[in-house]
């Protein structure tokens, strides 16, 4: 008669144990042994280790944070902002890193209005590449972002939806139009 309630709540604890717990422990195994990235601030390979420890402590915490322990640049290049590690995972404290240093302070380059992190932090801005081609913040790839040149012509949202305006669209095949159509 008892047996049911009691199975069930063995079981219920169990995950609500186990879960948090396999997902803490994954993120202190994944992070194990060196990786190779590329330095944002000289884009010459490198290899970093990621401080396990502190990452652990982080997940148990529930915060995704991670720092580097090691780099093959160090101490030469001396203490730096750990950009790179958006190459090892892009989580919302890597990007945010990266984002700072690429464009706090730095005046859109349509308004001349400064930049603040809550522009990046909410994606409510983009940048003009080296063809003057707009890009969002959105169609950045993480994993091959540590090879990308630091962008030179930010912009704020007034001005990167004005230019998403004045773009042209992309043409529709003859078929396509044809199905909008109908």
């Amino acid at each position: 008669m008892y047996v049911f309630p009691l199975t069930i709540f063995f079981i219920g604890a169990a995950v609500l144990v186990g879960m948090p717990l396999a997902s803490t422990l994954q993120t202190y195994f994944k992070n194990k042994g060196r990786r190779r990235v590329t330095c944002p601030d000289d884009h010459t390979r490198a290899e970093v280790e990621v401080d396990r420890k502190f990452a652990l402590q982080a997940a148990i915490h529930g915060k995704d944070e991670m720092r580097v322990k090691s780099c093959t640049h160090w101490p030469g290049h001396g203490e730096c902002g750990q950009q790179c590690l958006i190459q090892v995972e892009a989580t919302p404290e890597n990007i945010d890193r990266l984002f700072t240093q690429w464009f706090d302070g730095k005046p859109c380059n349509l308004c001349g209005r400064l930049l603040t992190p809550s522009d990046w932090r909410h994606g409510r801005m983009g940048f003009l590449n080296d063809q003057f081609q707009l890009v969002e913040l959105r169609q950045i790839d993480f994993e091959a972002i540590g090879s990308m040149p630091v962008p030179k012509r930010p912009l704020c949202w007034k001005c990167h939806q004005e230019e998403k305006q004045r773009r042209p669209v992309p043409a529709q095949s003859a078929g396509s139009q044809q199905a909008a159509r109908a």
